[in-house]
């Protein structure tokens, strides 16, 4: 009988197999000429660097051209990240724009020189894809006033390029370079206007994108936040070089950025905040803003549920929650297991915090940063609700769970979140439901997390986390039976009757690829019986 472990080596061989053929393939005269098949066309559309200002991190100190302009500096051993950065060329949007194009197009004319052919190393998608985007926005240097000599020569290259992005795009497992190996394509297809396979093929990519990605809400599939606003910024960014290139908007993009920006409205917009859901971490959403501002976008949504969130606010108070069921395996590589996990903002501070997420996969902490224990959660006997697998470089769902009887009240006086999963049922034979009340007037929140067992047959320890932000200052009264938090001057006690609670030290990932210490109240307990609840209080002193 062969068992999934056996299934799951075969897997693996088989795609080493492929991959093994892909790149005798792709190292070949056959898959160079293949590539090669490139147009005289002339560079028609020149795209404004500016319109890229929302993915472009711009450098205050600007890069001197002539440090590139060698051309050992393309031989040289780097850092895998200084590598990238060099070769997808995006410092060319920190140049200054009295640089030396002759300079400018000398460094393109060295790389050219040592990768005119196809190379695993420097001919990745989505260092292609920038590479690509960046040379052909930056023409005002790379382009202007050249001779034909080389700017046949850059034409040849910008096209190969495209045509080895036409021939892997179904081939990169990360959502977002598909984004930006499409985007590169459009350009190209606009830039050069005679050649229109280039934008036919891309906006037929661009729809395939749609259909599988986003929902019919016009949220990411994963429910990843960062995913969400990275798709919301490439739509705009590919609709305003329609715009700039004069050639008709298709209706379809209008209709995703609508929905698309009606769900950053709902999970950005109406709060101002970051909530530490399935990925997320501390943004730069206000410079976003701002770019949206410039362009003449505006988004609104009043709902208070959208892509398995609810968000519930008033005037001091924010409760957001994650009442979504787990995504799909194939988007499951930043999903957390904090279904049911929920936050608290009160004037806009974080009084319960999720603890983030530590994006950097080659870093053991990413696979902690994913666990239920890193949410305001409960967990069972320190297991997470959802189990996750090891794929070629990354984590994703094995066994994923459902979320029901969900209901959400919202009345000036009285608010509620409720809903239940199925995480636990295989491994324990229980089910987990949460409601969360929180009553306004008396600033009180009030929650009731159940286990529900079908054969309670021995005991299992269960653990409920309440996160904390790291300035957060915390306290355990006298009698052990409340914790009082203070944040940014504002007082308020937690309490949970018959039940253990300590404050216990963590790790806070609020931060992109870095970590703080932090604190977070924990209530531990065990349950052999049929159906248990455990009451606690958060109210405002």
């Amino acid at each position: 009988m062969i068992n999934a472990n056996s299934l799951s080596i075969l897997g693996q061989f088989y795609l080493n197999i492929k991959k093994s053929f892909n790149s005798i393939y792709q190292n070949s005269n056959f898959y160079e000429k293949k590539i090669s098949k490139t147009f005289e066309n002339s560079f028609e559309y020149k795209p404004s660097p500016h319109l890229l200002s929302s993915i472009i991190k711009y450098q205050n100190k600007k890069y001197k051209i002539e440090d590139f302009a060698v051309e050992s500096i393309w031989q040289n051993n780097l850092s895998s990240k200084d590598y990238e950065r060099l070769n997808n060329f995006f410092w060319f949007f920190s140049l200054d724009l009295k640089s030396s194009k002759k300079t400018t197009r000398t460094v393109i004319k060295n790389w050219i020189s040592n990768n005119s052919r196809y190379q695993k190393k420097s001919w990745e998608f989505d260092l292609t894809a920038k590479r690509i985007i960046s040379w052909l926005s930056n023409h005002q240097l790379t382009y202007e006033d050249s001779d034909q000599e080389y700017r046949s020569t850059f034409d040849h290259m910008i096209q190969k390029q495209t045509n080895h992005l036409l021939n892997e795009i179904k081939n990169p497992k990360e959502v977002e370079n598909k984004m930006i190996g499409c985007a590169a394509i459009i350009l190209t297809g606009l830039t050069y206007k005679n050649e229109k396979q280039y934008l036919e093929k891309g906006l037929n990519l661009l729809r395939n994108i749609i259909k599988s990605s986003i929902d019919n809400q016009g949220f990411t599939k994963s429910r990843n936040i960062r995913q969400l606003i990275f798709y919301l910024k490439y739509f705009i960014i590919i609709r305003e070089w329609f715009k700039e290139s004069q050639t008709l908007i298709p209706e379809y993009i209008d209709e995703t950025i609508y929905y698309l920006g009606s769900s950053y409205a709902f999970i950005w917009q109406n709060i101002k905040q970051d909530i530490f859901f399935n990925g997320n971490y501390s943004s730069e959403n206000k410079e976003f803003d701002q770019y949206l501002k410039r362009f003449g976008y505006t988004f609104k949504n009043q709902i208070n549920e959208l892509g398995g969130y609810a968000i519930l606010k008033n005037k001091k108070i924010i409760l957001a929650a994650d009442i979504g069921s787990s995504p799909n395996k194939i988007f499951s590589n930043d999903y957390q297991a904090g279904a049911l996990s929920f936050e608290i903002f009160s004037n806009d501070k974080k009084l319960i915090s999720n603890a983030g997420y530590y994006s950097d996969r080659s870093n053991k902490l990413n696979k902690l940063s994913r666990s239920t224990s890193v949410h305001n959660n409960l967990t069972i006997e320190d297991y997470s609700s959802c189990k996750f697998s090891k794929g070629q470089n990354n984590l994703f769902i094995r066994n994923g769970l459902k979320v029901s009887k969900k209901k959400i009240v919202f009345e000036n006086n009285y608010w509620k979140i409720s809903a239940a999963h199925d995480g636990y049922l295989v491994k324990f034979g229980t089910s987990y439901e949460r409601e969360i009340e929180f009553y306004p007037e008396q600033m009180k929140f009030i929650g009731y997390d159940k286990l529900i067992r079908i054969t309670p047959n021995k005991e299992i320890k269960f653990d409920i986390r309440f996160h904390l932000d790291p300035e957060s200052k915390v306290m355990k009264t006298q009698d052990s039976k409340s914790i009082l938090i203070e944040i940014e001057e504002e007082g308020w006690k937690f309490s949970c009757d018959n039940f253990d609670i300590n404050i216990d030290n963590g790790l806070y990932f609020g931060i992109k690829n870095s970590y703080k210490e932090n604190q977070n109240i924990l209530v531990s307990g065990m349950n052999n019986e049929k159906e248990q609840i455990i009451k606690w209080e958060i109210c405002k002193l």
